[in-house]
């Protein structure tokens, strides 16, 4: 997502996706989790950092324990902080997004592949829309599998 803030500016930047940090281990003290930025996800202009500092004005840690999460939107400033506690952090992060946006990471080799994972899954994990001879389906076009589980179980149409 940074570079739709490199290409359209702070100001012009739409909410795209909600993050969510999934922390693992335990926090203890010094451990340097996932600092943010309260408030930035309205911010007109670049988030500031002083010169002489390292974080922006503000910027916080939450009080999290293990298996906790954090869930926040693709403007919100985060950043990992110092781990000086001498024990490895285990997070998980994933971000939800509209389904045309690119992927961030690839998923492991051969994971799509699996005969095992339903339509859904695999549109979770991040497979493409595909139309009948292979190409990337337009959107709209392409395979609705949460679409049309929501319809089988609601009145209410998808959003």
């Amino acid at each position: 997502m940074s570079s739709t803030v490199a290409d359209l500016g702070p100001a012009r930047t739409p909410r795209l996706a909600i993050k969510v940090a999934y922390f693992l281990s335990d926090p203890g003290p010094n451990a340097g989790f996932t600092m943010f930025a309260p408030g930035s996800h309205t911010s007109t202009g670049p988030v500031a950092v002083p010169q002489g500092d390292i974080d922006p004005p503000g910027a916080i840690t939450p009080d999290i324990g293990p298996y906790d999460v954090v869930l926040f939107e693709n403007r919100t400033w985060h950043a990992g902080g110092l781990n000086r506690s001498g024990r490895t952090r285990l997070a998980v992060m994933m971000q939800y997004g509209y389904r045309w946006l690119n992927a961030v990471d690839d998923p492991v080799p051969g994971l799509l592949d699996r005969p095992d994972l339903s339509a859904i899954v695999r549109q979770l994990l991040g497979a493409r829309d595909r139309d009948p001879d292979g190409s990337v389906a337009r959107e709209g076009s392409g395979a609705r599998p949460l679409t049309d589980w929501w319809e089988h179980l609601s009145t209410a149409p998808a959003r």
